[in-house]
């Protein structure tokens, strides 16, 4: 059976790998620290959860727009720059999300890239459909 979006399963299931990548240290510390819900204010566990809730946040939408590109007709080359281009930004966000500071160059990348591929798959999008 023929995927009809194979560019956005490709990039989907990589997503999909970081999402695990970022959702098992929370399971490791919760049962560590004991901590059912929440964070129980502890920094470490804080982080891990904000670094899958992010990814959570803004991957699903920007993977959507990909996929209704493809299906709309774009460009395989759009469609690979745009999953390459969020497969980048989410790899460097969760490394620059830091507790003790705000300001990280990768945060920084993995933030404004993610925005700027959704931006541009939303933008591509609604000049194929208008």
């Amino acid at each position: 059976m023929d995927i009809p979006v194979p560019i956005t399963g490709l990039y989907a299931g990589i997503q999909a790998i970081i999402a695990f990548v970022l959702v098992a240290p929370i399971g490791r510390m919760r049962g560590q620290l004991g901590i059912s819900l929440s964070d129980g204010s502890n920094p470490a566990l804080t982080v891990a959860v904000r670094r899958h809730a992010n990814w959570a946040e803004h991957v699903p939408f920007a993977l959507l727009l990909i996929g209704l590109l493809e299906l709309n007709g774009g460009s395989h080359g759009l469609l690979h720059a745009l999953g390459g281009g969020l497969f980048v930004a989410r790899v460097a966000h969760p490394f620059g999300l830091r507790a003790e500071t705000m300001r990280s160059p990768l945060r920084g990348i993995g933030a404004l890239g993610t925005l700027l591929i959704t931006l541009i798959a939303a933008l591509a999008l609604l000049w194929k459909l208008l």
